[in-house]
């Protein structure tokens, strides 16, 4: 009796942290704040479904992947509403836009990123892709030279794509 009793009461503490007060019962989003545990946040989340979404891409499972980029703007939406003029969030929002196929609502939320910060070399390289897959490759080189001096692989990575859509091109 004592055993049944002990697995119910154990059942039940672990239990609690996902309906912990303010918790909204979404066990992904809580991680056990009573435990120590830090609650992850709308912007958080959304980049963790944009990672996976990645992951799927390599593995060519597009459709897949293509779920979890909505997931990832549902979950921004919800950040850029709650903390609004944030340029790491209007990034990822053009990043999930641009996946999805949304290309003017993508090059909103990158160029209202660049107003705040014109140097985000996130912004430039992903915008700068935008213009390569959209054929605008005189935009994509402008974006590559705003962040010529990074010395970082966003850099390299817009160079080599811009390099790749020359080359395919005559």
């Amino acid at each position: 009796m004592q055993k049944y009793f002990f697995i119910i009461f154990l059942s039940f503490i672990l239990m609690v942290p996902a309906f912990s007060a303010g918790g909204d019962g979404n066990s992904e989003k809580s991680s056990g704040s009573n435990l120590g545990v830090k609650k992850l946040d709308n912007y958080e989340f959304a980049v963790r479904k944009i990672n996976k979404a990645k992951k799927l891409e390599k593995k060519g499972k597009t459709v897949k992947a293509a779920k979890y980029y909505q997931k990832a703007l549902d979950y921004l939406l919800k950040a850029n509403a709650e903390k609004p003029a944030n340029p790491d969030i209007l990034n990822y929002l053009g990043f999930s836009n641009r996946k999805l196929g949304n290309y003017d609502d993508a090059e909103i939320y990158y160029l209202l990123g660049l107003e705040i910060n014109p140097m985000h070399i996130g912004i430039n390289e992903y915008l700068g892709e935008l213009y390569v897959e959209t054929n605008r490759i005189v935009k994509a080189e402008e974006r590559l030279n705003v962040i010529k001096n990074c010395n970082c692989e966003e850099y390299v990575e817009l160079k080599e794509i811009i390099d790749g859509a020359n080359r395919s091109s005559y």
